[in-house]
């Protein structure tokens, strides 16, 4: 379920020089772009029932995957990543795409990201759809049992990917799905990049990348562009769920924003189908 041809570009890094970023790049190249961003566990497969779907409706979708995730290059050590290497590297993919006034379709860490590019660079964005997601900011009740959570999975002998996404679905995933999340990983060394990921989360106060992400909070409360939030049902009213958000970005008044049953963390496996027609509907009004 996965036909679509490899796209990369170079980005600039000062340690490594160019680093190759891999992305998907279908529909019209004049269309309207919405630009998917993964999260923890995944890398740009996830998107692939929603691809035809966009492009069926005339949009263009543009889906990287992150340095040290997917077909995009992986760096030697852990300690290479930062939250704000991440936010950097995909600044400059947007530069080098000449991205401008797509539909954000951020989940999980996609929306950790996409909302500070939206706070840094604005014109990136003329709309945004947000996925059990957040911007962290070192003040998240939640933060202890991701602190259980992130210790469990750093514990492991074999860091899970596939099996990751396959804990946090509501439908079964059938094996060759599971292998296919694996498949850009042959062996542990090629994980720098996942094992770092709930390293570098900015749950406690002190995180580096806290101050930062708190500016962008501050003007995010002035965005009035449209942001439409489709959250996983079981997380309403939780940590996870989307009432700060509502309660905090003037583009979310007026909104068709809804809570989808029979979905787990993985929001964007379980429902692809509404998630795209409700996206479609966004892009339209």
């Amino acid at each position: 379920d996965f036909p679509y041809a490899p796209h990369y570009v170079h980005i600039a890094d000062s340690r490594y020089g160019p680093l190759r970023m891999h992305y998907l790049d279908e529909g019209p190249p004049d269309a309207p772009v919405v630009l998917c961003l993964h999260g923890q566990g995944c890398w740009s497969y996830i998107f692939r029932h929603l691809v035809p779907r966009f492009t069926a409706a005339g949009l263009r979708v543009v889906a990287p995957d992150y340095i040290g995730f997917g077909r995009s290059d992986k760096l030697p050590r852990e300690e290479d990543y930062a939250f704000e290497d991440h936010v950097d590297w995909l600044q400059e993919f947007c530069r080098a795409l000449a991205l401008r006034a797509t539909t954000g379709f951020l989940f999980d860490w996609g929306g950790f990201f996409g909302l500070r590019i939206a706070a840094a660079t604005p014109e990136v964005f003329a709309r945004l759809v947000l996925m059990n997601t957040s911007l962290p900011k070192g003040d998240s009740p939640g933060r202890e049992w991701f602190l259980n959570w992130r210790a469990e999975m750093l514990a492991l002998p074999r860091f899970p990917q596939g099996e990751m996404v396959k804990a946090g679905v509501a439908q079964p995933l059938a094996p060759e799905i599971i292998a296919a999340y694996d498949a850009p990983y042959p062996d542990e060394s090629y994980k720098s990049g996942p094992r770092r990921f709930p390293m570098i989360l900015p749950v406690l106060p002190d995180d580096a990348a806290v101050p930062a992400n708190i500016a962008a909070w501050e003007t995010l409360a002035h965005w009035q562009r449209p942001v439409l939030t489709l959250f996983s049902a079981s997380f309403a009213g939780t940590a996870m769920g989307p009432e700060r958000l509502l309660a905090h970005l003037p583009g979310c008044r007026g909104q068709d924003h809804a809570l989808l049953a029979d979905a787990g963390f993985y929001i964007v496996e379980d429902q692809p189908a509404e998630l795209a027609r409700r996206t479609i509907e966004f892009v339209r009004r």
